[in-house]
This record gives structure tokens, sequence and C-alpha cells, in this order.
């Protein structure tokens, strides 16, 4: 292709993350990477490459009975001054270093150096997808879900998502509604001949700051679970009586639950008072931890055993929704992602990079 950055997929982990990043990528900007990717996966003998939109996917055909699902996401959120990179005291900086970068070098990687008959023990599937950082609407690996399921068909799916190069575990649930109230505006000197919306609210308000949130363990991961106000608005002015308001509610739920367990669980535990209303403005299934099949456990054993429960939705629950075990692997901590600081160990990327190789390889 005329004017694609090149990419070396068998170079060294840490080289190969710095070269993703100087291709910037943010959200509905990914063609040039997409375009890198899938010209360096197209040097690969017997790969099937499928391309699209910006997303890529590249899959073996060597009828070994198992496949990995390796995927990873291409874009970042908007750039904040970090690109190019820089690596300094063994720690390699710039805009996707961990989310996800790093995570997706791994896995170019892993499928690069394997993906020839006989390298590995199982069929792969590589999943290099777009906006993921952005709507739902736009996600690629959404899009593959709903019109080529096929693509994701796998034994396993690894996500290259930041978890400091340990097992994070299925994902939790969540649940975004807004409560709003309705009253009559009127100036606060005269409140009398207003009725206040805000204050309808403090029975919610008092019911969601007394919430005790569950704790429970799944294949030994301690999933927390989560009622919050995220959001308040719906006023008018600082001398009125506001005729409006609405709170904005997240509930993060242990993947045990159902959507349809957690939003009942969610109506009860809100007791709503007459007059307000509850409007349900987004949902997203968890996932369990599927640790408990063959394909699983071998990957627990690659990284000395070391499992636990991943906070936050990621896309592993799209596997999950599929039947097929999911979990989140990725060199970083999590916590610098969308930081203008972002940053990940060297010493990570190269962790995971082995690990991988050493699983499929071994299996």
């Amino acid at each position: 292709m005329r004017g694609v950055a090149d990419l070396n997929l068998c170079a060294d982990p840490v080289e190969l993350t710095a070269a993703l990043i100087d291709i910037e990528s943010p959200s509905h900007h990914e063609r040039p990477l997409a375009d890198a990717i899938e010209a360096a996966l197209h040097t690969l003998e017997g790969v099937e490459v499928i391309r699209t939109g910006n997303t890529v996917v590249a899959r073996t055909h060597h009828g070994l009975g198992q496949r990995v699902v390796l995927a990873g996401h291409i874009d970042t959120v908007p750039l904040a001054g970090n690109t190019p990179h820089r690596i300094e005291d063994e720690t390699l900086y710039g805009c996707g270093a961990v989310d996800m970068k790093s995570g997706l070098a791994c896995y170019l990687g892993a499928f690069a150096r394997l993906s020839a008959p006989g390298a590995s023990a199982v069929d792969l599937t590589l999943i290099a997808y777009e906006c993921e950082e952005v709507a739902i609407t736009d996600n690629g690996l959404y899009h593959l879900e709903r019109d080529h399921p096929e693509l994701l068909a796998g034994d396993i799916a690894l996500l290259g998502e930041p978890s400091g190069a340990v097992i994070e575990a299925g994902c939790q649930g969540t649940i975004r509604v807004f409560v709003e109230a309705r009253g009559v505006r009127a100036h606060s000197a005269r409140s009398w001949l207003g009725d206040n919306a805000a204050h309808k609210l403090a029975g919610v308000l008092t019911r969601v700051a007394n919430y005790s949130p569950r704790r429970v363990t799944i294949a030994g991961c301690e999933y927390r679970e989560g009622l919050n106000v995220v959001g308040m608005d719906g006023f008018v002015a600082t001398n009125t009586i506001p005729d409006a308001a609405r709170l904005t509610i997240n509930f993060r739920f242990a993947p045990d639950r159902s959507v349809e367990d957690a939003k009942a669980h969610l109506v009860d535990v809100l007791a709503l008072e007459e007059g307000l209303e509850l409007v349900f403005d987004d949902v997203a299934p968890g996932a369990m931890p599927g640790l408990d099949q063959p394909v699983a456990r071998d990957l627990v054993r690659a990284v000395g055993g070391e499992v636990r429960a991943k906070f936050g939705w990621t896309d592993v629950s799209r596997f999950s929704t599929l039947g097929i075990p999911a979990v989140n692997f990725g060199p970083g901590d999590p916590g610098y992602a969308h930081k203008v600081d972002e940053q990940c160990p060297t010493e990570q990327i190269r962790t995971v990079a082995r690990v991988l190789g050493e699983y499929l390889a071994a299996r």
C-alpha cells in the first residue's frame, strides 16, 4: 500500500509498541494504523486477512482443534502532546502506551511468530479493532459481533487491556440511569410559590448514600459492586427554585447477576417516590471469569496462577455473551490510561510477550 508505514511484527515488543504509538490513531482516525497492521499481516504466509472498516482480522487454519482469539483495540483517546514515544528509566511513555498499544504489540508479535504451521499448538485469530474508546455503536468488535460473529469464534479470547501482566478475569456489568423530578419554578425569595424539584430527590440520594455494596467471589475472583450518584443537573440559577432536577446514577454489578436481575435490584434499591421518573440510559452485561475451562486453566498456569477480578467493563463481555471464555491480559497499570503521562514499564511488555509465546506454543 502506497504511503503505509512499515511495521516489523517480529521486532522486540517494546520497539513494536513504540512504533504503534508513533502512528497516531485517536478514535475515528485509525486508518493509517489499520493500513500498517493490515500490510504487515499480509506478509505472513498462509494467513487469512480480513478488513472491515478500520478493523483487521487475521486467522490461521491449520486444523489444530482449538482456537485462541487475541484481540486488541487500535484507537486511543485524543492526543495531548504525548506523541511521539519516549523511553526513560525503563518506562515507555506516549499516547496509547498502556491503553492499549503495548498489549496490542504483544498480541501482534505472538500472532506473527506463531502463525506458521507447527509453531503453535492452537489455531489463532488476531483482531485489531477500531473505536473502542467511543460510543458502543462505533466499536469495531461490536460490528463484528453483530455482522460477522463467526470471526469471533474460539475456545478462549484474550484482550490486551492493561492488567499489570496478570490475568484479570471476566468483568463487571454496568447500568447508568437518570432519576428525574419535576416541580414549579419560582423566585427563591418567594419559594412558597414554587415546588422545588431538587428536594424531591432527597430520598433517592439518601438511599444511594446508605447502600451497602455486595462483594461476591466467583472462581477465586472477588468482584465488588458499587452504586453511586455520578451526576446532578437541571438547576436554573442561584436565586431560582428549580422546576427540574436530575440525578445520574451508575450501578456496577458482579457478573453473577444477569442484566434483568441487576435492573430489578436497582429498581428495588432506589424505591422511587411517586412523581419521580426512572430512565435507563446505558446497560451492558458483565462477563463470568470462565477460568474453569481447560484452555483457560493452561493460561492461568502460564502466568504462575495469579488471577484477579476485573473492575470495570471491557469487551470480554462480548465474547462471554457468545459462550466464549475471555480474560483481560496485558501490560501496564490501568490507572495510567487516558493520562497525559500515559506510560508502561518495558519489563511488563516483555513479560506479557514471553508468557503469550510460551502459552500458545506449549499447549
